[in-house]
């Protein structure tokens, strides 16, 4: 039993697993840093080359140092000005020539007139199998900007995170002695009766229909975007009204990240797989189904699963952090 016991606690297994939850970080494993001794003979060197040249305490000198660093920082300041004004200009530039080279609105053979359009309409059903022809156009033919847009919502999420986030060895003692005594209520109401009697009745039904968004996005209007806000303002509520201890319970910052990592591999996978049989004139092997039936449209259904999840992760996340810097 403890050869078995060691084999997990070095196995790549759960060095991965403490990875996604954040308790370890794989690439400071190991790492240490030590000053060369070749570089600590040059500096100590300099020490006593200054110090010969420096006897004693010279009073003006370190009035003279802060002047000089003073300065130099005063220069950094503007140049950065000077090259964040020059960055800008560029940016500009490039934005109105570009504009200068698009074609005349209302042409004929602007590219909004083209035959693209009417593919969608006309072999939308029979190559996607979704009766709603914006969800098979954005989760099909441009699934892959579709999974940009998850993954900036993703990337959003954590620079907020590191924004925002305060974490319990930063805060004073006071701060934590504030909120050992509030015991997680400091930043809802008060055991609002009326809030939470209204949550338990709205929450579910806010959830189902949420649900229901994401399930129907390829058979009638609505899909992940719109279902995943759905899912994301009943956490939020369920949150105002029962506070972040009961919500924890079962939502807590490494269930965001598991679902979030989940959500967003299986849909580079995927997609990846089935562009890569599309585009080299192969049977991908994922059926269709009929058109109209719940379980058709191929990847689409498990697509608008995976994107209403990271959009329903992602509100949350956003509203935990500015409310208290911490899910």
């Amino acid at each position: 039993m403890s050869r078995t016991k060691d084999n997990y606690e070095n196995s790549l297994w759960l060095k991965f697993r403490k990875w996604i939850d954040g308790e370890t970080d794989l690439l400071a494993d190991g790492m240490e840093i030590r000053v060369p001794e070749e570089d600590s003979k040059v500096l100590s060197q300099a020490a006593q080359s200054a110090q010969a040249e420096f006897p004693g305490d010279d009073p003006g000198k370190a009035d003279r140092m802060r002047k000089k660093e003073e300065r130099g920082l005063l220069l950094f300041h503007r140049f950065y000005q000077v090259m964040s004004v020059l960055l800008c200009l560029t940016i500009i530039f490039v934005l109105l020539w570009t504009i200068a080279y698009l074609p005349v609105f209302g042409n004929a053979g602007n590219p909004d007139n083209n035959e693209v359009s009417a593919r969608y309409i006309e072999k939308g059903v029979e190559e996607t199998g979704a009766l709603n022809y914006v969800t098979g156009m954005i989760l099909d033919y441009r699934a892959f900007d579709t999974f940009g847009e998850s993954c900036v919502l993703f990337i959003a999420s954590c620079c907020v995170l590191a924004l925002l986030r305060i974490d319990a060895v930063s805060r004073d003692a006071q701060t934590r002695k504030r909120l050992d005594e509030a015991n997680d209520r400091l930043f809802e109401p008060k055991n609002d009766i009326i809030l939470q009697k209204c949550a338990c009745v709205l929450v579910p039904f806010i959830m189902i229909f949420g649900i229901y968004i994401i399930l129907n996005g390829h058979l009638s209007p609505g899909g992940g975007f719109s279902g995943g806000a759905v899912l994301g303002s009943g956490l939020i509520l369920y949150l105002n009204a029962f506070g972040f201890e009961k919500t924890e319970r079962f939502f807590t910052e490494k269930v965001y990240r598991r679902i979030t990592l989940c959500a967003l591999t299986f849909y580079c996978v995927a997609k990846s797989y089935s562009f890569f049989t599309g585009a080299n004139h192969l049977e991908s092997g994922i059926p269709l189904g009929t058109p109209g039936a719940i379980l058709s449209s191929g990847l689409i259904l498990p697509l608008n699963i995976c994107v209403g999840l990271v959009v329903a992760c992602t509100m949350y996340a956003f509203y935990t952090l500015f409310r208290k810097g911490g899910m």
